[in-house]
């Protein structure tokens, strides 16, 4: 125990810390750099003098093809079985019992019983100089063969949406606040657009995904690089809209004021939180007139909305593809579009009429966005994702009309653009489509490799949290290289290893 005059002591050299020197002293450094940003322009912003911000753009440490990201996520798990993956063998065999080798270890979402195999009634075709292989339900996408690598090969861990999405999209299956792809992208690179957020989302389709902002959510990351969700409309975000009649000049002048006060605060505590609150303060300023124009497709010609099948006003998966060109035309580094009813169990969300609606919103916007992009000259340096979060089982589940179950093992996902090889089928599946026969794409792989399109090794893009170095791709991954395309620099590791 202290005495009293121990206590005043103690209590007068409390004044008289590394905090006091930095920032209540009149000649402190703290306050010597708020002075100095003051005069350097940092403070008050002239019309020609801009705040530094987390999101300003960066160069990757190598050699980048693709500079931005359009990931069309089918929340769900569309049916590879139906749209991309062939299988006669699984046709020849339909209403068999499944063997038992294949199912005895095997766990699934629903299935446990009188599990018979399901033969697809789709017919399928192979389309463009590369003969990839597409069914019926595709048409347009087909159309662009040439442009897409096509991976029948992909694996997941989990087979339940809210943690499969999660694993996709942030590398884990838990709900553990780990940042999403679009936020490491943003991280990595920044944004090139300074009137709209780095990473957007876009939503249609019935309910939003499962898992929720979690799936676009920064995590440990500062909140800057997480996905801001856009709503169809003249309001794309909630409580952006000043009211009637409001005084821009006095709220510019409330904006300065705020952000020397944040600045202030920084240089005396160093909480990086504080450049998100000045940024997000500034871009909100920005997005008032940015916004609304981005959202407004009227000024598209009528030749481009008829291409899309765009309809101005409407919140559509079509809308949300011309809006997906918009922004990335912007500046904007990373777009997700989250379109639902892939879940086909059977009975009311079965294989035929409900397969086929859905098939019928997405594929002409699909074909128009590749084809968009590319007549713009904007293909080989976007990178265009397609896929959901797993695949369908090749039993079906005992309904009427039939469905399939959760699948983990074996699943198809589309690439165009940013440096991958058009024209190719990576990966095989056995002839049932139960299991992956050749060059397996993990999750893992997949997210390895488009930030390997993006100029960074997947191992060293980290950010330390909790004394651990985290990376999007946890302990494991390995770049595709059958998917990039010729010219596209390897990674150090495999130019290593050629050696």
């Amino acid at each position: 125990m202290l005495n009293s005059s121990e206590s005043s002591s103690v209590e007068a050299l409390r004044y008289v810390t590394r905090r006091h020197f930095f920032q209540d002293c009149r000649l402190g450094l703290g306050t010597l750099a708020f002075a100095s940003m003051l005069g350097e322009g940092h403070g008050r912003l002239g019309a020609n003098e801009s705040l530094s911000s987390p999101m300003d753009p960066s160069a990757p440490p190598f050699p980048a093809t693709a500079k931005r990201v359009i990931y069309l996520f089918m929340a769900g798990g569309p049916s590879s079985l139906e749209l991309f993956d062939e299988k006669p063998k699984l046709r020849e065999l339909n209403g068999k019992p499944v063997p038992e080798s294949l199912i005895k270890t095997r766990r699934f979402a629903f299935l446990r019983k009188n599990m018979n195999l399901l033969g697809t009634r789709r017919q399928f075709r192979r389309h463009g100089e590369s003969g990839l292989p597409f069914s019926e339900l595709l048409p347009h996408i087909a159309s662009h063969s040439d442009d897409i690598c096509m991976v029948q090969s992909v694996r997941t861990d989990v087979f339940n949406h809210g943690p499969a999405k999660l694993f996709m999209n942030t590398g884990s299956p838990q709900f553990s606040g780990r940042p999403s792809m679009g936020s490491w992208v943003t991280y990595g690179i920044g944004s090139e657009s300074r009137d709209l957020p780095g990473f957007v989302v876009l939503q249609s389709g019935g309910r939003g995904p499962r898992g929720g902002a979690a799936l676009w959510g920064s995590g440990f990351l500062p909140t800057t690089y997480q996905g801001v969700p856009f709503l169809s409309g003249p309001e794309p975000i909630l409580n952006l809209t000043s009211p009637s009649g409001f005084n821009f000049k006095r709220q510019r002048q409330f904006f300065d004021a705020v952000r020397d006060l944040n600045i202030l605060r920084r240089s005396a505590v160093a909480d990086p939180e504080i450049s998100t609150r000045i940024a997000a303060y500034e871009m909100a300023y920005r997005m008032q007139t940015s916004a609304p124009e981005l959202m407004e497709l009227r000024g598209e010609s009528t030749k481009t909305l008829e291409a899309y099948g765009a309809k101005p006003g409407e919140v559509s998966y079509a809308n949300n593809c011309l809006l997906a060109r918009r922004l990335v035309e912007r500046g904007v580094r990373f777009v997700q579009l989250y379109h639902a009813d892939w879940d086909h169990h059977g009975g009311g969300k079965n294989l035929g009429n409900d397969l086929e609606e859905v098939t019928g919103q997405i594929d002409r916007p699909t074909a128009a966005l590749i084809g968009d992009l590319k007549q713009r000259g904007m293909l080989d340096d976007t990178l265009v994702i397609w896929g959901g979060e797993f695949g369908r089982t090749p039993m079906g589940e005992p309904r009427d009309p039939p469905g399939r179950d959760h699948h983990k093992d074996a699943f198809t996902m589309l690439f165009a653009g940013g440096g991958v090889r058009g024209g190719t089928l990576v990966g095989k599946t056995d002839d049932l489509g139960f299991e992956v026969a050749q060059d397996p794409a993990h999750v893992h792989d997949i997210q390895a490799t488009m930030l390997h399109l993006l100029g960074f090794d997947h191992e060293k893009l980290t950010f330390r949290f909790q004394g651990r170095d985290f990376r999007l791709t946890d302990v494991h991954g390995h770049v595709v290289e059958k998917m990039l395309a010729a010219g596209t620099p390897r990674p150090p590791s495999l130019a290593r290893a050629k050696a």
